[in-house]
Order: structure tokens, then C-alpha cells, then sequence
């Protein structure tokens, strides 16, 4: 009887042909598929109670690993014809049933005699000679992994870069100089060339002004990076000895060439104030972008992730260094620091609460700016409670200029999930929205209603379950996942999506096709702080007293200003 019903469950499997395709089939051909459905299941039972015995031995045959083998065919000697006995599956049938492995398309009709017939015996064991199913030898297996990520390169490879290395030292006895080093370094070794002045500084000896033939070979030698990517050699160039990762400071060197050398930054040369706020800049946006665990130590997977070589390289092609928009750029530098300056009214290079309630004119809200200060989405390094550090302002403004980034994902994510459950829900959205609310009422504004909201929200996110917002569905909707973050808590940029203009906002991707949103912003941002700083200029040049002092005929006008 158990044996009945389990064959009844797997002739189930013809129900399958039966499923409708689409939802419209279903709707008009519905009872007439479950009648067919019946139908095959009266005829499935006909056949079980008919060929019981010869089921009953095909299961056997199965359980004990035997191969499965068709009835033998009778000779009628009366009529004299052929007859098959009884066949308890078709071939199609049986395969799907009892085979591991899906059936292979029929390329043609089967002939009289098919492989089960008893003149074919077939068996998998038989059809896969015994040579087939040997092991090579361990020694013949090529190696697949490599310790250090990559094939290490042939010997004639080595040979080639050693030949021209020794090349250009032998014809120098004394040494290279820094920029013959960093020419041969960046064409044999395919390393930037800024990043080989910062390799030049650290295998030679201190104050010395050239490296020696046996320092480098020793260097390139023992990390084997012949055959290594671009990005790994920048690693290892920059990081420490017995060091799996690099800080902060492993930057220093680099920073100080670029800053030494690059011509787009001589305009710096007598400000060293400013030469060491740009560099910590720089620096504080590699680490943004490419240090996800954000625990300021960048590890080699990371570099493989990011583009800062991409980056590296562009600088020695590019003399403009405002070019170089992803981390160089001395524009963004400049909007940056400026924008830190304006909030830090007492100039001591921290700001508070209040200071930064202030930013892009009083944008944000109460609720999210003590989020912020409550050290919830990054851990503050201001060495004063309650208060702001630069490097803290950078987090922050990269995350609130371009919430499509996925540092800055999730710097706002943790803000607004208030239980840290990894879900955000209305209700934690009307935590940050009812600020807004009464906001727009105090702006005179037309309020955008919460559900309205919400369900706008909805449709253009449209998050896997509804109601429910996770980091995975605002990757997924990006660029569209800022909107939510800006309707909860930034005042400025939900009113100018609410009252968009479709003209205005197509002129605008034209005119920044290809760039970030911080690229955008900062673009407008250093036009913007530029002219001011021109108009100041010109109303100090104006107001300024010549030399002679004033003629006489405008000293009546001056008294009366």
C-alpha cells in the first residue's frame, strides 16, 4: 500500500505539462486543465493496478543499483509477428522518474531496436572504459593557486626587467637621481611615477639624493612583483614592512611628492598651511571611498576594489590637477575647506551642533544633526566631546553631497534605523518626517502628507516587501535611493525635487554628463565661493584710499558715505 502511494506522488510529475503559462491562460482554460488533470490521474491508477509485478521489480532493480532493463520480447508463432510485452514506462517517462540527470534532447527517432532492447545491453559502468576513470598523477596537474594572487612571471620576463634595470644603473655608478629613478621605475616597473618618488624616499638613505643599484634590486626582489598587477605594487611601494595594510601616514610620502612636484600645485609652494590641509584632504577621500570597514587601515582588497591607480596615473598625465576629479582635485579641496571654514565660527577647527545646523543654510534638520553628534552612523575623532573635527566635516559633507555612494549609503542608513534592525520602517520614517512637516508649515509651504510620502516613495524604490527598506534595496535603486534620505531629513533638496523642472533638469544632465553628485556640487560650489572671492576683491580695491589720497572735489562725498 506504501509503495502504491509513493508511485502515485511521482506520477505526479505528468501534472507539470498541465500548468497554465500565463495568468490570462489561467483566467479562460482554468477548469478545463484541472479536468485534464483528473484524467491523467484515472489513467496513471489504470496503469499501476495492471503492471504491479513489473513496477515492483523495477524499484528492486533501482534499490539494489541494478541498471534498469525493459520486458523481453515474445514471438508469436501463430500470426507470426513480433509482440512486446508489456513496457511498464516509456523512456522519456522513466528517465524523468528514476534518473539523476536530465534526458538529452532526441536528435532522432529511436529504431526498433533501442538501447533497452536485450540485443543492446547497456549499462553506464560498461559504456565508460576503466583508462577513462584513472587519476593522472598529482605531479601532472598544473598549479592553480598561487600564494600571492597571481602566476609569478617566466623567467624570461625576469630576466627582461632585471637586464634593463641593471642597464640604467650600470650607466649611473653612483646612483639615480629621484627623477631618473621614477622615469625607469614608472616604464620597467609600471609604477606611477608619483608613487616611485615616494619609493625613492623610502629605500634611500636619509638626506641622500641618490638610491643605489643594490637597494632596489634587494627591494624588488624580495616582494616578487614581476608578474604582479599595477595596484599590488602600488601596495606594496606604500605600505610598512610586516604591515598587511596601510594608514594614514603611509600616505605622507606620496602626498608630499605630489605636492613637491605635481606643476599643478606650484601655486601652493608658500602656503604650507595649506599644502598640509590639502594632502590630509586627499587622503581622507581615499580613505572614504575605499576603506568599507572604516577602520583606517586599507587593506590590498580594497585597493583591488577602488580606483585609486586609475587615479595615480592620471596625474602624471594630467598638468591640470583640477582634472583629476577623483581625489586630486584641488577644487574640491578648496569647497571643502571653505565650507568647514564658514560653519567654524571661532576658527579653532571644530564645530558643534549649532554650527552644523547651520550648513547649506539651515538645511538639515534638528533630528538628524543629533543623530550625527550622537556618534551614530561613524564614531567621532574630535579629541573635545560634542564637538566636530575636520576629518569628521569630510565624512560628513562627501556622505550629504552625494548620498549615491556606498559610504555614504550607508553613513545615512544607520542615522535613520533608529533599532538597528537593518530595516527601515515608516515608523522610524515619521520619527525624521514630522520635523519636516512643521518646517514646511513655518515656510508657508504646501505640506506633502506622510502617506503621500511614503507611497511615493514606495513606487519609485520599490523595495522586496513592502513598507520595509533595506541597504540591499537602496543599492539596487540607486540613483533614486538619495530621495528618500533627502525627504526625511534635508529641507532644501526635498523642495527642489518636489517643485523639478523636466526642462531645467535635462539641461542640467547635459551640461553634467558623466560626473558624480559630488562632482556637480562642487563644480557649482567653487564657481560660486570664486566669484564671491572676486566681488570682495573688487570692493576692496575700490574702498581702498590711493596713494595721494582722495581728491578734494569727491571729499564731500565721502564724508556723506
Amino acid at each position: 500500500g506504501n509503495l502504491f502511494w509513493s508511485l502515485l506522488s511521482l506520477g505526479r510529475v505528468n501534472n507539470m505539462v498541465m500548468e497554465p503559462a500565463t495568468n490570462n491562460q489561467q483566467q479562460h482554460h482554468g477548469p478545463l486543465y484541472s479536468i485534464a488533470k483528473l484524467k491523467l490521474d484515472e489513467f496513471f491508477l489504470q496503469w499501476l493496478n495492471t503492471h504491479q509485478d513489473v513496477v515492483n521489480s523495477l524499484i528492486e532493480d533501482a534499490q539494489a543499483g541494478k541498471p534498469l532493463r525493459g520486458p523481453l520480447a515474445t514471438f508469436n508463432s501463430s500470426s507470426g509477428t513480433q509482440q512486446q510485452g508489456p513496457s511498464p514506462l516509456s523512456p522519456s517517462t522513466a528517465h524523468a522518474i528514476f534518473a539523476s540527470t536530465p534526458p538529452l534532447s532526441p536528435s532522432k527517432a529511436r529504431s526498433p531496436r533501442s538501447p533497452l532492447s536485450p540485443h543492446r545491453k547497456f549499462s553506464f559502468s560498461s559504456s565508460i572504459s576503466s583508462s577513462s576513470l584513472k587519476r593522472p598523477p598529482l605531479s601532472q596537474l598544473p598549479q592553480f593557486y598561487f600564494p600571492g594572487g597571481q602566476q609569478p612571471a617566466s623567467t624570461s620576463v625576469r630576466a627582461e626587467q632585471t637586464q634593463r634595470v641593471e642597464q640604467q644603473f650600470d650607466a649611473h655608478p653612483s646612483g639615480l637621481v629621484m627623477d631618473e629613478f621614477s622615469g625607469l621605475i614608472s616604464e620597467v616597473c609600471e609604477i606611477p611615477r608619483m608613487v616611485a618618488r615616494a619609493l625613492f624616499l623610502r629605500l634611500s638613505d636619509p638626506g641622500a639624493s641618490h638610491i643605489s643599484k643594490a637597494a632596489f634590486m634587494k627591494w624588488w626582489s624580495s616582494h616578487n612583483l614581476a608578474s604582479m598587477p599595477g595596484i599590488k605594487r602600488v601596495f606594496e611601494a606604500l605600505r610598512k614592512d610586516n604591515q598587511e595594510y596601510l594608514t594614514y601616514d603611509d600616505f605622507v610620502p606620496l602626498m608630499d611628492c605630489v605636492l613637491k612636484y605635481h606643476p599643478g600645485l606650484e601655486f601652493l609652494a608658500e602656503t604650507a598651511e595649506f599644502q598640509k590641509k590639502y594632502a590630509e584632504t586627499v587622503v581622507l577621500r581615499i580613505f572614504y571611498a575605499l576603506n568599507r570597514s572604516g577602520n583606517g587601515r586599507l587593506t590590498l582588497r580594497e585597493l583591488r576594489r577602488g580606483d585609486l591607480l586609475e587615479a595615480l596615473e592620471a596625474l602624471d598625465q594630467e598638468d591640470d590637477i583640477n582634472k583629476v576629479l577623483k581625489y586630486f582635485s584641488y577644487e574640491h579641496f578648496y569647497v571643502i575647506y571653505c565650507k568647514f571654514w564658514e560653519l567654524d565660527s571661532d576658527h579653532d577647527f571644530l564645530i558643534d551642533r549649532n554650527d552644523l545646523a547651520h550648513y547649506s543654510q539651515c538645511a538639515l534638520s534638528f533630528q538628524i544633526v543629533d543623530q550625527i553628534f550622537e556618534q551614530v552612523p561613524r564614531k567621532l575623532t574630535s579629541p573635545v566631546p560634542g564637538k566636530m573635527s575636520y576629518e569628521d566635516f569630510v565624512w560628513f559633507i562627501l556622505s550629504e553631497e552625494d548620498k549615491t555612494s556606498e559610504t555614504a549609503l550607508e553613513y545615512w542608513f544607520k542615522c535613520v534605523d533608529l533599532d538597528s534592525d537593518g530595516v527601515i520602517r515608516p515608523r522610524e520614517m515619521w520619527h525624521f518626517y514630522e520635523e519636516q512637516l512643521k518646517r514646511l508649515e513655518g515656510l508657508s509651504q504646501e505640506p506633502v502628507l506622510f502617506p503621500d510620502m511614503v507611497c511615493q516613495l514606495h513606487d519609485m524604490l520599490q523595495p522586496e516587501q513592502e513598507g520595509q527598506y533595506t541597504l540591499r534595496d537602496l543599492r539596487r535603486s540607486k540613483p533614486q535611493s538619495s530621495l528618500l534620505f533627502n525627504a526625511l531629513f534635508n529641507l532644501h533638496k526635498f523642495l527642489n525635487f518636489e517643485n523639478r523642472d523636466p526642462f531645467a533638469l535635462r539641461a542640467e544632465q547635459g551640461e553634467f554628463a558623466g560626473l558624480s553628485d559630488w562632482d556637480k556640487f562642487a563644480k557649482i560650489e567653487y564657481y560660486r565661493l570664486a566669484s564671491e572671492d572676486d566681488n570682495d576683491d573688487n570692493v576692496l580695491m575700490e574702498t581702498e584710499e590711493p596713494p595721494g589720497g582722495w581728491p578734494e572735489a569727491d571729499a564731500p562725498m565721502l564724508n556723506q558715505l
